[in-house]
């Protein structure tokens, strides 16, 4: 009787279900949110990060002073409850201003990122799966982008553009556009890397044997097998982005004042008396460059942890 009793609870095809439900094992990504999770410095730079994309992109919207109008009766008035990180040399609220920086920044960090990878991703993965002249190409002009300084050549390209006269309102985007033609090639060379290996896996010998064309390997196979490199690689290319955009800011190659970044806000206040006696004008935007760029690491470092399937093995 007991017996029966035990035949027929296994045998109900309900209790089956729940049965291989409850052993069914998650999938990857799930598997790598819940250890992204409880990493808590990644959370962390997650956090921050949010949270300066949300108060540069809907904070100004808030703000009385987001016109930016020139009163200099306010000029370099200190914190209070009107301004609460002071006032410039023209009188405009410097939080507002920082705010406002950020989008800059944070969209020429973005922007050239998204270009760098679809670059990086598009010619490392051709060069990787065709081989050939095509691989000796392309890797030979990799090598030759490398083998110039990073900073120097963007310098370089800062100053032309100041002598050739390049309005303002366009600067920002050329400036992305260098952004990306610098950072492109370590990726592409990484992403080679990971093609060649993948190319020798037993799914891709089926895949040649059941005779798909190479853009359906590309796309479906390959690719996919990519996306965690991918992520990681894009995720700390922008806080490189952020601070090399900075940079060119601050010696007046990059974005130049009407419109604010974190590096020409920086470079506004580059004299001594600035300096010793209005702090308020370059500490706000040189912080939220360190603590954009060091969140934006830490969630790097974490994705990495997570992703990159040589440190997993």
């Amino acid at each position: 009787m007991k017996m029966t009793l035990f035949q027929e609870k296994i045998s109900h095809p309900g209790q089956a279900a729940v049965s291989a439900s409850a052993f069914k094992k998650p999938s990857l990504w799930r598997q790598s949110l819940r250890r992204l999770l409880r990493n808590k410095l990644a959370v962390s730079g997650f956090i921050v990060v949010a949270f300066m994309f949300i108060a540069c992109f809907l904070g100004p919207l808030f703000s009385p002073y987001a016109d930016n109008k020139i009163n200099m009766a306010l000029m370099n008035r200190p914190p209070s409850w009107q301004h609460w990180l002071g006032t410039d040399k023209l009188g405009r609220d410097v939080l507002v201003r920082v705010l406002q920086a950020g989008r800059i920044s944070l969209t020429v960090g973005l922007a050239s990122m998204v270009v760098s990878v679809f670059l990086g991703t598009l010619l490392g993965a051709i060069a990787g799966y065709y081989r050939g002249v095509v691989d000796q190409i392309i890797m030979r002009l990799a090598d030759l982008l490398l083998t110039i300084p990073g900073l120097p050549l963007l310098f370089i390209s800062g100053a032309l553009l100041s002598e050739w006269k390049v309005p303002t309102e366009y600067r920002m985007y050329i400036v992305m556009l260098m952004l990306s033609l610098v950072n492109w090639p370590g990726l592409a060379r990484m992403i080679r890397g990971q093609m060649l290996s993948l190319r020798e896996r037993e799914f891709m010998q089926a895949a040649v044997v059941l005779g798909l064309r190479d853009r359906r390997k590309l796309i479906h196979h390959l690719l996919p097998n990519l996306m965690p490199l991918i992520i990681v690689m894009a995720t700390l290319n922008i806080g490189g982005s952020i601070l090399s955009e900075s940079v060119l800011s601050f010696f007046g190659l990059g974005v130049m004042p009407p419109t604010p970044t974190w590096g020409n806000m920086i470079d506004a206040a580059n004299n001594m008396i600035d300096f010793q006696q209005h702090p308020w004008l370059w500490i706000p935007p040189g912080l939220s460059i360190f603590a954009t760029v060091i969140a934006i690491n830490l969630f790097g470092d974490g994705l990495r942890d997570v992703l990159d399937p040589k440190l997993n093995r």
